[in-house]
């Protein structure tokens, strides 16, 4: 550009010139004037082409600012569909979470009903007895399955009582009475804090009654000297009573020790038969380890004999291997003389004989 200016300026300084040439000097006013025109074409051409240049400079510009607009417009609205679609997607999500969740709130709705229909059910004792003895039939199928050479349910005994469940195990446990026991309502108005504490308290030690009438009930029913084992189990089917008793209550835990009659709640039940379980396989092991034991030991004297036939056998092989190999070398020393033999040139044999 200063270029340009440069030399628009030196134009005009030849022009001022050539006006002061023609005042001094006539004689060369006809050379000035064609000189004059010729510089007034050049600088109109050179006007021209300076512009054709600048607007052809512009129109590059404007196209590459137009390409680049294009491309920051393209990236744009590539960025602007990402983002829609994983907004979309985060959107679709939350309202999938939200779906899960309202199905969440009515199983816990109708959840809720059923407990309030479970607590309206387990009021009545028979129903409560029904639920006890269903969840011990459960936990002992669970543990031995369908055995009723190991377990029974509703087994009467000799003296007319019915158990629940008795277990037939080998001595020294013998035969084990299991009965279901669901002492509720004073445990329910025990733990009720909206009662007053001496309403508490009343209920605290019927409770403790009621739990020491069903040891005694279960020792005086289950427990038959000759018949069954010396000791028994009593279930209860909730854990929070067993929780209950065994943090607050010891006194009843040495009372059930005394009797012979051992609480447990669902998960120490479980954890028993898991054990005793486990005692009958053992058992069962050791039952069958003599004859294990008298087996392995004719597979010892077979194995034996089976070692003294394959030394004989491998004597032999070594004693074919020795044989063949004799019989290669004889073999080489046969081919060898053939080979002497074959060498030899009969002609000149019988040349030499005729001489």
């Amino acid at each position: 550009m200063i270029y340009v200016v440069c030399s628009l300026l030196g134009v005009s300084i030849i022009l001022e010139i050539i006006i002061l040439l023609k005042k001094n000097n006539n004689d060369t006013v006809e050379k000035l004037g064609k000189f004059e025109t010729d510089i007034t074409k050049e600088l109109g051409d050179f006007k021209y082409n300076f512009s054709r240049t600048i607007n052809e400079d512009f129109g590059k510009l404007n196209e590459t600012i137009i390409n680049r607009l294009n491309n920051i417009n393209d990236k744009v609205n590539e960025r602007l569909d990402t983002n829609f679609e994983k907004t979309n997607k985060t959107f679709t999500d939350i309202l999938e979470r939200l779906s899960k969740i309202d199905e969440a709130q009515k199983k816990i709705d109708s959840l809720s009903g059923e407990i309030v229909s479970l607590q309206s059910v387990l009021t009545d004792k028979k129903t409560r007895g029904i639920f006890g003895e269903t969840n011990l039939n459960y936990i002992m199928d669970s543990v031995f399955g369908k055995n009723d050479k190991i377990y029974q349910t509703q087994y009467t005994l000799n003296n007319g009582f019915v158990a629940d469940a008795i277990l037939f195990a080998p001595e020294p446990l013998g035969t084990i009475c299991i009965d279901s026991k669901f002492p509720l309502e004073n445990y329910q108005r025990m733990t009720d804090k909206s009662l007053s504490k001496d309403e508490r308290d009343v209920a605290t030690k019927l409770f403790k009654s009621d739990v020491k009438k069903h040891i005694d009930a279960i020792k005086s029913k289950y427990i038959i000297p000759g018949i069954t084992s010396n000791e028994a189990i009593m279930f209860l089917p909730a854990e929070a009573i067993f929780a209950e008793i065994n943090a607050y209550h010891t006194d009843l835990i040495k009372y059930s020790y005394q009797s012979k009659v051992w609480i447990t709640s669902p998960t120490t039940l479980m954890s028993t038969l898991t054990i005793i379980s486990m005692i009958l396989k053992n058992m069962e092991r050791d039952k069958y380890a003599k004859v294990i034991h008298d087996e392995l030991n004719k597979l010892g004297v077979e194995f034996d004999r089976y070692k003294d036939r394959w030394n004989k056998l491998s004597r032999s092989i070594d004693t074919v291997s020795k044989d063949v190999k004799e019989i290669h070398t004889t073999t080489d020393k046969i081919t060898k003389r053939f080979d002497i033999i074959n060498s030899v040139n009969v002609d000149k044999v019988l040349e030499n004989s005729d001489d």
